[in-house]
């Protein structure tokens, strides 16, 4: 129990000073925001390890970060290899091609009302469908190699995209548009110069929410074939050897990878959108 009461403890007490620094000046500079994230996160992993231990939790439920460390440096080979083919080649690939493919949709159905009113609906009903009933169908068509992980990540990233870019490409206020027609210009120049730049906040908010589904489509397709490598597939094959230490490190790297591509996408909107209320501070 001196484990589970000095977690118990020491969150109280670091989550006291996670509000005082939230609070202060150096709260609201970038060095205490990431100062605050950073004391959250230890405090979770600290309150972790402390109920682990304080219950006497086993192994093969519920390992501790204490266990999860290691495995995670003494499987970084393994861990790498499993990245590449999950994130890099499924995930990054599919999340792509899904992203150029809604880019060039949204502005075709901007272009056509015929679209708007025929393909919107069609796309509700496909993002609607389950991913465990359509990724054995895609593994089926494509293989069992990245190309079919690729396929299940575009069809779950492109509908949300195709929403969120249509909505932006219509968020440009009226009087806007209406001094672009008095200068004579032409739909290149309304989209480059008008359109585009008041959808950016949208397509920004579609592209955050696809990095989570392009990592989550591509391990839940590893589920139903894979090649000898990728998180999905050491998680299905860990689990079945009860080996959960492992399956932790994978998610964790998982996480993290979800986490990074995220943030990335976050600082590149900060720059392109700084203008916009929301970047205020």
């Amino acid at each position: 129990m001196i484990w589970l009461i000095g977690a118990i403890m020491f969150w109280l007490a670091a989550w006291a000073l996670n509000v005082r620094l939230a609070a202060s000046r150096f709260g609201a500079t970038r060095a205490g925001q990431i100062t605050v994230a950073a004391l959250f996160g230890i405090t979770l992993l600290v309150l972790w390890e402390g109920l682990v231990r304080g219950f006497a939790v086993p192994t093969v439920i519920l390992p501790g970060p204490s266990v999860i460390g290691p495995k995670i440096l003494s499987s970084l080979p393994v861990l790498w290899a499993d990245f590449v083919q999950t994130v890099i080649r499924g995930a990054l690939s599919g999340f792509a091609i899904g992203t150029v493919a809604a880019f060039v949709t949204a502005i075709a159905i901007d272009r056509s009302p015929f679209l708007q009113k025929g393909l919107l609906p069609v796309g509700n009903f496909v993002s609607a469908l389950p991913i465990v009933g359509l990724a054995p169908v895609l593994v089926m068509w494509f293989g069992f190699d990245w190309q079919s992980k690729a396929a299940v990540v575009v069809v779950m990233v492109f509908f949300p995209l195709l929403v969120n870019m249509v909505a932006g490409l219509q968020a440009s206020d009226r009087l806007q548009r209406d001094l672009m027609d008095t200068y004579s210009a032409t739909y290149t120049q309304r989209l480059l110069k008008l359109r585009l730049p008041a959808a950016l906040p949208f397509i920004f908010n579609g592209l955050k929410i696809a990095a989570t589904l392009a990592l989550i489509g591509a391990i839940v397709a590893e589920f139903f074939g894979s090649p000898v490598t990728g998180m999905g597939f050491r998680i299905s094959t860990e689990v079945g050897k009860l080996a959960l230490d492992m399956v932790w490190a994978t998610i964790a790297v998982a996480a993290l990878s979800g986490s990074v591509l995220y943030g990335l996408i976050a600082w590149v909107e900060s720059r392109l959108t700084f203008w916009h209320p929301s970047q205020r501070k």
